[in-house]
C-alpha cells in the first residue's frame, strides 16, 4: 500500500546523536546536552519521607519516574531539581520528602516526595510518592498506611505504606508498618512485636549500563517500622531500618537514593535519603523511516553517522586593567585538545555551528573603577571564561576592593587597602574545568608606602607577586600556553604585568599579555600595555592616567583533510596544512561567526 512514507508503512521516529552521555545530578542545578541530542531518557527520584518517632513507622520512598525517549534540544541547558529527604521531626510524624523534577522542552516532570512515617500516638501514615507506614497503637483496629502514587502518575511513581499490626486484643502485641517503595508496597507486620518491612525499591541500572551511579542504581525503597523486640528492615533501594529498642533512632535513608527513613523507638526521628536525577542522551534511529525523514535528519545533522573528529583551541578575551598602580589583568581562559593529555577532541556531526569570540575587557578611566573582565568564547557547547580584571587602589569614585577579580585566569591584586602585605589576586579556572583553563593572579606589594600591582594569571602559570623592592616592583604576568594546532607554535593567554612605582611588571614570557606601567617622570610609560589581539592576553596594570584593554579571544579548529570546511564571515579563515600534517583543515576565528563541516 503506497503512502507518503515512500511505500513503506511504519511509525515516523526521531533521530538522536547524544553519544550515550550519562549525567548524574545529586543536587539542584542544570546540565547542557550534546549538540546532536534530540532524545533523552531520565530517571527522577524524589527525597524519601522521614521516619516517625515514639515507636513510629517507616517513611515512604520518594516517587520514582522513568521518562523514556523524551524530546530535548541539542546544546540546551536542562534545569534539574533534586529533592531533599524529609526530616524525622522530634516527637512527631515524619516530614515528607521534597519533590524532584526535570524540565524538558518547557514541560516539567515531577516525582513527589515520599510520605512521612506515622508518629506513635498519631496512627496514619502520610501520602506521597510512596506512602509512609501506619504506627503501632493499642486501638482495636490497625492504623492505615499513607497512599502512594500521590499525586497520581502513569506509570505509577510509588506504592502504599503498610498499616500497623493492631494491639488488640493483647496490648503490646502491636507493630508499626513500613513505608512503601517504588517497586512494591510495604509488608504488613507478620506478627505482634515485629515491625513491618519497607517496600522494595526499583533497579534502574539497566537504563545506564556501565555508568557509576549511587547505590548500584537501586532507588526509592521504604523505611522499616519500629517495634520491640524485632524491628522492620528497610526496603532495598536505600530504605532505613526501624529501631528495636527505646529510645533508639531508626536508620536514615541512604543518600541520593530517595530511601525512606526508618521508624524510631524514641523521640528522635530518622531522615529520609535525598533524591537523584540521572539522564542518558540517546543515540538512536530505530524503527521504519521514510526517505524524506532520513534526508531531513541528515540535512539537520541528527542522523546517527560517524562523527568528525575536531581538535580545538578556545581562548576567551583577556581582562582589562585599572590605573593608579593597578594589578595586571588575567588572561582569558584557554581550553584546547590538540596534543593535550586528558582533553578529548570534539566528535561533531556534519552541520553548521556557531562560534563566539569573546572581546577583551575594557580599560579603567582615570578616577573610576570601570575596567571590566574579558568576555567568554564558546564553540560546540565548550566555553572558555573571560579573564579577570586587574585590581585598583582606593580613590574617589572607586569601591574599596583591592583584590584581583576572578576569571579564566585571575587579575592581579594591588598594594593599597586593608592588607598588610598587599591584596591577593583573583582566582583562576572560574569554569572549574579539568584540565584547568587558567591560574590565579599575583599578590600586590605594599610595605612602608611602596606600592606595586601583582601580575595577572596566565593559562599555564600563576601571576607573579608584586614586591616592595626599591619603591615597588610590579609582578610579571603569568605564562600562557603554546599550541601547534595551526601547524606551527603560537602563544596564547598570557597574563598582564602589574604596575610598579620603581619597576613595572613584565608581560607574560609568551608575549601575549601586556606589560605594566610605571609613573612618569620616573621612566614610564605610565599606561599599561594592551593584551595582544586575538590571543586572550591580559592587559598590563596602569600606573597613572588610564588602564589598558585586554586582548580579544580566538577559536581555532583542526579537522581531517577529507572534511569540507566553510566559515563566516570572510574575516575568519580556512587553511590546508601541507603534507606531513595530512592535509588537515584549520579554521581560525577572530570574530564571531559560524563553522560548517561536511
Amino acid at each position: 500500500m503506497a503512502n507518503n512514507n515512500g511505500g513503506i508503512i511504519g511509525a515516523t521516529n526521531n533521530t538522536s546523536f547524544g553519544k550515550c552521555t550519562v549525567t548524574l545530578k545529586t543536587s539542584t542545578g542544570s546540565f547542557t546536552t550534546q549538540p546532536g541530542t534530540r532524545l533523552i531518557t531520565s530517571v527522577v527520584v524524589a527525597g524519601g519521607g522521614g521516619g516517625g518517632t515514639d515507636w513510629g513507622a517507616g517513611g515512604g520512598g520518594g516517587g520514582l519516574r522513568i521518562l523514556e525517549s523524551k524530546s530535548v534540544g541539542g546544546c540546551t541547558s536542562v534545569p534539574v531539581t533534586v529533592g531533599g529527604g524529609g526530616a524525622g521531626a522530634p516527637g512527631a510524624v515524619g516530614t515528607s520528602g521534597d519533590d524532584s523534577n526535570i524540565i524538558l522542552c518547557s514541560t516539567t516532570y515531577t516525582s513527589a516526595g515520599g510520605g512521612g512515617g506515622a508518629f506513635g500516638p498519631v496512627g496514619a501514615g502520610v501520602n506521597g510518592g510512596s506512602g509512609g507506614g501506619g504506627s503501632q497503637n493499642n486501638a482495636p483496629g490497625a492504623a492505615t498506611g499513607g497512599t502512594g502514587n500521590t499525586p497520581p502518575t502513569t506509570p505509577s511513581q510509588g506504592n502504599d505504606g503498610a498499616p500497623s499490626k493492631p494491639g488488640s486484643p493483647v496490648p503490646g502485641n502491636q507493630g508499626s508498618g513500613g513505608g512503601g517503595g517504588h517497586g512494591a508496597a510495604a509488608v504488613v507486620s507478620p506478627a505482634g512485636g515485629t515491625g513491618g518491612t519497607g517496600g522494595t525499591g526499583t533497579d534502574v541500572s539497566p537504563y545506564f549500563p556501565g555508568a557509576t551511579i549511587p547505590n548500584s542504581g537501586v532507588y526509592a525503597g521504604g523505611g522499616g517500622g519500629s517495634t520491640s523486640p524485632t524491628a522492620g528492615a528497610g526496603g532495598p533501594g536505600g530504605g532505613g531500618a526501624g529501631a528495636a529498642t527505646y529510645p533508639a533512632a531508626g536508620t536514615v535513608g541512604t543518600t541520593n537514593t530517595g530511601g525512606g527513613g526508618g521508624g524510631s523507638g524514641g523521640p528522635n526521628g530518622a531522615t529520609g535519603g535525598p533524591g537523584v536525577v540521572i539522564t542518558k542522551e540517546l543515540t538512536k534511529a530505530s524503527g521504519v523511516w521514510s526517505m524524506k525523514s532520513q534526508f531531513q535528519n541528515k540535512q539537520a545533522g541528527t542522523w546517527p553517522i560517524t562523527p568528525i573528529t575536531v581538535d580545538f583551541l578556545i581562548v576567551a578575551g583577556g581582562g582589562g586593567s585599572a590605573n593608579d598602580l593597578g594589578g595586571g589583568a588575567g588572561a582569558g581562559g584557554a581550553r584546547h585538545s590538540y596534543g593535550i593529555p586528558g582533553q578529548t577532541p570534539i566528535a561533531a556531526l556534519p552541520g553548521t555551528y556557531p562560534v563566539v569570540i569573546g572581546g577583551g575587557g575594557t580599560a579603567a578611566c582615570s578616577g573610576a573603577d570601570t575596567n571590566t573582565p574579558g568576555v567568554d568564547s564558546v564553540f560546540y557547547c565548550t566555553t572558555a571564561t573571560g579573564g579577570g580584571a586587574g585590581a585598583y587602589q582606593n580613590g574617589p569614585g572607586r569601591s574599596a576592593c583591592n583584590q584581583g577579580y576572578p576569571g579564566g585566569s585571575g587579575g592581579g591584586g594591588t598594594g593599597n587597602g586593608p592588607y598588610p602585605a598587599g591584596a591577593p589576586g583573583g582566582t583562576g579556572n572560574a569554569g572549574c574545568y579539568s584540565p584547568v583553563e587558567g591560574y590565579p593572579g599575583g599578590l600586590g606589594g605594599f610595605t612602608s608606602g611602596n606600592f606595586s600591582g601583582g601580575g595577572g594569571g596566565g593559562a599555564a602559570e600563576v601571576g607573579a607577586d608584586g614586591t616592595d623592592a626599591g619603591s615597588g616592583n610590579g609582578g610579571r604576568g603569568g605564562v600562557g600556553i603554546t599550541s601547534c594546532i595551526t601547524g606551527s607554535p603560537v602563544s596564547y593567554a598570557g597574563g598582564g604585568g602589574g604596575s610598579g612605582e620603581d619597576i613595572a611588571g613584565a608581560a607574560s614570557p609568551c608575549g601575549t599579555g601586556g606589560a605594566g606601567g610605571r609613573p612618569a617622570p620616573v621612566g614610564g610609560p605610565p599606561v599599561g600595555t594592551v593584551g595582544t589581539v586575538n590571543t586572550g592576553g591580559g592587559a598590563g596594570g596602569g600606573a597613572t592616567g588610564v588602564g589598558a584593554a585586554g586582548g580579544p579571544g580566538v577559536v581555532v579548529t583542526r579537522l581531517p583533510g577529507p572534511t569540507t570546511v566553510a566559515v563566516t564571515p570572510c574575516t575568519n579563515t580556512v587553511t590546508t596544512l601541507p603534507g606531513p600534517a595530512g592535509a588537515c583543515k584549520v579554521a581560525k576565528f577572530t570574530v564571531t561567526g559560524t563553522l560548517t563541516i561536511s
